[in-house]
């Protein structure tokens, strides 16, 4: 396969953001419903219990997915930049020590989790009523976490070469194949969130079979092999330097979810169920969004490698439209199905008056969410570490972690529900100025290059 330099340098800018962000938005549709799958199938046994412990788990899933995406976007971003300066052979060193960096780091962290249940449960808030659920389902999630990591690394890693459908369809198998089995594992068999975690595990174990038939036939222009393992010459740093705050977004996006549930707890399991119900409903205008943003990181790491910065801004500012366009649809569609969004899931009558109000909540800041995502992707692609780490421990730490704490003080549990929305609004400025900064830094440095 060729590295699409057409794409990347002289397509039109609707056409190049559109072929790179269509199928990662499809990805991210895949992701929606895979995710909702497990949630939606656990409902169908009609115990809030189950909803809740599945929902309480879901932050340590995240953070197995987030350690991926240590690999997968910093990987992505080096790769992408390094194509840009016509470095094929730095792109391949890149690769393969993304694949066996993650493996081992996917295998101690599945026997670290193993060993550490107990006070992983007791970490992420279970009840008595939620954690023999929990511990259940867990246990096979720790298990599989080399599996987890590895499909969410080699989707972002495969669209850093612009193979954004060899991407879609890898998320698209997993997604079919945990489809497939959830009704027949949970509610067949009877093995209820047990049967919820293996065919989750499963479903991304054909994932990284698809990723890897890919490099073994020879589609990629990257390299898995042992022999082109190489962690010197910058290469574990650029990797770590834009992977560690990615992946921190997501890890911290786990612990305040653990902290959200930990306060809602004080209100009983049903606003647990709730809220993990919400954020599931949710994750439709959210993953679309981040599926557009993600899609075009590739286009911004090329020309900044490239030095193209007209181009960078025209797919900034195109994207930026788009995102806002759509952020504004979502939200009518939320809005308008989120009663039904909820029921799907669990036709708890308790948990869906609550599910409604956090579904509202959530969506006040849904239209406009989308520029978040846009930054935190531009200055990802631009590989500029600090601001990146900078924007991402705002978001979810210092931002909305002691929101969560001053808001539940200030209003109960009203408001613990609007910290979320107060916390992206803020975020969303944050991340304005650090983008304008980094765009006046670059015609800084372009108009001192001209004078010299």
């Amino acid at each position: 396969m060729k590295t699409n330099t057409d794409l990347f340098e002289k397509a039109p800018v609707p056409k190049a953001v559109a072929t790179m962000a269509v199928p990662t938005m499809i990805s991210m549709l895949v992701v929606v419903i895979y995710n909702m799958a497990d949630t939606f199938f656990i409902g169908q046994t009609k115990d809030p219990m189950q909803v809740a412990a599945v929902s309480l788990a879901t932050p340590v899933f995240m953070i197995f997915m987030a350690l991926g995406h240590l690999f997968g976007i910093g990987g992505s971003s080096a790769i992408s930049r390094a194509l840009g300066e016509r470095r094929k052979d730095r792109a391949w060193h890149i690769s393969s020590f993304c694949c066996y960096g993650l493996l081992g780091l996917g295998i101690t962290v599945a026997v670290c989790s193993v060993l550490g249940m107990n006070q992983l449960l007791h970490l992420i808030g279970a009840s008595e009523n939620t954690i023999g659920f929990a511990r259940q389902y867990l246990t096979i999630i720790a298990v599989g976490a080399p599996t987890i990591m590895f499909s969410t690394a080699f989707a972002n890693i495969l669209r850093g070469e612009g193979a954004s459908r060899e991407s879609m369809i890898g998320n698209l198998l997993g997604t079919v194949v945990n489809i497939i089995l959830d009704p027949v594992m949970i509610l067949v068999l009877g093995w209820g969130v047990s049967g919820a975690a293996l065919a989750t595990i499963i479903g991304n174990i054909a994932a990284c079979l698809f990723y890897i038939s890919y490099y073994v036939r020879g589609k990629s222009i990257l390299s898995i092999h042992l022999k082109d393992f190489k962690m010197g010459d910058g290469i574990a740093a650029a990797v770590a330097s834009i992977g560690i705050p990615a992946s921190l977004n997501n890890i911290l996006m786990s612990f305040a979810n653990i902290i959200l549930n930990q306060a809602l707890v004080g209100y009983g399991d049903t606003p647990v169920a709730a809220m993990g119900v919400a954020l599931k409903s949710n994750m439709l205008v959210v993953l679309l969004q981040i599926g557009l943003c993600t899609g075009i990181q590739p286009l911004i790491g090329y020309n900044y490698g490239a030095k193209n910065k007209k181009r960078l801004m025209q797919v900034f500012k195109f994207t930026g439209v788009v995102s806002v366009m759509m952020g504004v649809l979502l939200t009518l569609f939320m809005i308008i199905a989120r009663k039904t969004m909820i029921q799907v899931f669990i036709d708890d009558a308790e948990v869906v008056a609550y599910g409604i109000r956090m579904v509202v909540a959530l969506q006040l800041s849904a239209p406009f969410i989308g520029s978040l995502f846009l930054c935190i992707n531009t200055i990802q692609g631009m590989g500029k570490a600090l601001p990146s780490l900078i924007l991402t421990v705002c978001r979810q730490g210092l931002i909305f972690i002691p929101l969560i704490f001053l808001l539940n003080s200030m209003f109960g549990l009203d408001g613990v529900i609007y910290a979320q929305p107060t916390a992206d609004y803020l975020s969303i400025l944050v991340g304005i100025v650090i983008c304008a900064h980094l765009f006046r830094s670059m015609e800084h440095r372009e108009n001192e290059n001209s004078l010299t």
